[in-house]
């Protein structure tokens, strides 16, 4: 008969507790049985202990006492009426003990979010199970998704950290020299698509298919004037859509580095609006000769940003995703309340084809094929790390492990949207519902009638806070931003980074606590080092005389940037 409440009765030694048909504590001593896991499992430094259903307790003493001290235990409960049992007996010690928490959930995400705000991001390194009892038992698939989270979840933080230690010093120069671009650049927040659905395209080997069905379904209709719907895409989808004439109605940029310039060749007199990241390369603004829409991605916390944002600077922040696929779909919720179609955003590759025809990328290879260098290239095609994998069209394609972390962030962040879709291709299936061409194509035509020319100035309508940050209500609402504003931000930002130098090179007497604030405020100059992208922003103190050298070598870049910037916004005033 199945145990519709806990059942307990003595052991040997302790309690046993009979629930839902199974025993989940030995008979004998599961006291005993508990030490006896602790003890055989290996400590290792900064790692998380996670124990599913601990029951009584039995055992975590024991390991707290054993493990080191940057290390700490999270006890997991799924079911409610255990997690009254363990409360019940929870020992003053453990109630106590700031290393050890016991939360109850059933949802990977809330459990994540309780850990780091619990002890912080990137303390961990790794997570380790330790199995006290047979609690476990009741639901082994769930509490094996909420370890894999956290897994995930702790890969994904140390992977921003490396990120920001290798770009964070090309991110933090992009967005310094972006700040000239502000004044002349249009707010994202303005543009508004109405009830009109957004077909979101990416560069994958799967938009080869769906652009000429585009064609044969529209015919006409896909003229930019007569179009009932809006194409948004990825810079590196640029060419592709050249090549039939489909003209999109805003191209997204996102990257911080040079490669995404050869997207943009020969479409100048195109006229293709674009929405960049205020991270992403400066001349990304001048290439397509249109204003840019800014968006912000907040890689990291930066007291610039604040200042930003005080200054009514700051444009509309999207959450930082890391792929400008990812971007693109998140920017479009963001436009629209209609339907949000994606596709061509593949996350994976045929042998012979990384991205999609016309494609820079693409026509790279086709020119450098020969005898030697085929088409197919064994070293990249079946690189470490790649394998095989089954698409949604159920097509073998191959794919690699940064690929299928951002099909998994894809997954996390809009599978449970009911506004986003995604088409039928080759690419990893993303988590949303699936829809065949035809489908897809019939919930674009029904998008109601475009909205008039001048829409695009009137004011957005204004989407849900879990889609757009707008980290502070107190920054002032973006409206008009003079070159004037602008030139005053960053005449300040420049006269507080030569303060800073002064008081390094000498030439200005150093007060203790100025010296601290200000490498506070100027924490976008250290950010990116090592010891400190590890830690999310924690520094060393200022008696650190290694690091203060490393300081000064970072400010005479800012300066000048900023000198560069005050003579490109002088001709603007």
């Amino acid at each position: 008969m199945m145990d519709a409440m806990p059942r307990q009765f003595a052991a040997r030694r302790g309690l046993s507790l009979a629930y839902q048909g199974k025993t989940l504590l030995s008979l004998i001593d599961p006291i005993g049985q508990a030490e006896r896991a602790v003890d055989a499992k290996p400590k290792l430094s900064r790692t998380l202990y996670f124990c599913p259903s601990p029951l009584y307790g039995y055992g975590l003493e024991r390991l707290l006492e054993q493990i080191d001290p940057d290390s700490a235990v999270l006890g997991v409960e799924t079911d409610g009426k255990l997690m009254d049992l363990s409360l019940h007996n929870l020992t003053p010690f453990l109630a106590a003990h700031p290393r050890f928490r016991l939360v109850r959930t059933q949802d990977p995400a809330s459990l994540c979010t309780f850990v780091r705000d619990t002890w912080g991001s990137r303390v961990f390194r790794r997570v380790s199970r330790v199995r006290l009892n047979g609690g476990w038992q009741l639901a082994p698939d769930l509490y094996d998704a909420l370890e894999e989270a956290l897994r995930k979840d702790m890969a994904t933080g140390w992977g921003n950290a490396m990120t920001l230690v290798k770009l964070g010093r090309r991110y933090i120069t992009n967005a310094l020299r972006n700040l000239a671009h502000i004044p002349r650049s249009r707010n994202i927040k303005a543009l508004s698509y109405g009830s009109q659905g957004v077909l979101v395209l990416g560069a994958g080997p799967s938009l080869d298919s769906l652009l000429p069905a585009l064609i044969r379904h529209f015919g006409g209709l896909l003229a930019e004037e007569k179009r009932p719907f809006r194409i948004i895409c990825v810079d590196t989808a640029l060419q592709a859509l050249r090549s039939w004439n489909i003209k999109p109605d805003l191209a997204v940029a996102l990257e911080s580095q040079h490669w995404n310039l050869r997207d943009f060749i020969g479409l100048r007199s195109w006229n293709i609006p674009a929405a960049m990241d205020l991270s992403a390369l400066p001349a990304t603004a001048d290439v397509l000769g249109t204003k840019p829409y800014l968006f912000f991605t907040p890689w990291t916390q930066l007291r610039l940003f604040d200042r930003l944002g005080v200054a009514g600077l700051l444009p509309a922040a999207l959450p930082p995703l890391g792929s400008v696929g990812l971007t693109a779909v998140s920017l479009a919720r963001t436009l629209t309340q209609g339907p949000v179609i994606t596709g061509g955003i593949d996350f994976s590759f045929f042998p012979d084809a990384f991205h999609a025809r016309s494609t820079p990328g693409h026509e790279e290879r086709l020119r450098l094929q020969n005898r030697i260098h085929p088409l197919i290239r064994g070293d990249t095609a079946y690189r470490r790390g790649s394998r095989q994998a089954r698409s949604k069209s159920g097509v073998l394609v191959r794919t690699d492990t940064v690929m299928q972390n951002y099909r998994d962030l894809f997954e996390r962040e809009f599978s449970q949207d009911a506004q986003i879709s995604d088409i039928i291709g080759s690419g990893l299936p993303l988590g949303s519902r699936l829809l065949d061409m035809a489908e897809g194509f019939r919930l674009l035509a029904e998008s109601p009638p475009p909205p008039p020319p001048d829409a695009e100035t009137a004011p957005a309508i204004q989407p849900p806070e879990s889609r757009i940050i707008n980290s502070a209500e107190r920054f002032r609402p973006r409206t008009s931003l003079p070159a004037m504003d602008a030139a005053a931000f960053i005449r300040r930002e420049r006269e507080t980074l030569e303060r800073l130098r002064d008081m390094l090179t000498g030439t200005r007497a150093v007060q203790g606590p100025e010296l601290e604030w200000l490498l506070d405020e100027m924490d976008y100059l250290w950010a990116h080092f090592p010891e400190c992208a590890a830690t999310e922003g924690r520094r060393p103190p200022a008696s650190d005389i290694s690091f203060l050298k490393r300081v000064r070598v970072e400010i005479d870049p800012a300066v000048k940037i900023l000198n560069q910037d005050l003579a490109a916004l002088a001709a603007l005033i």
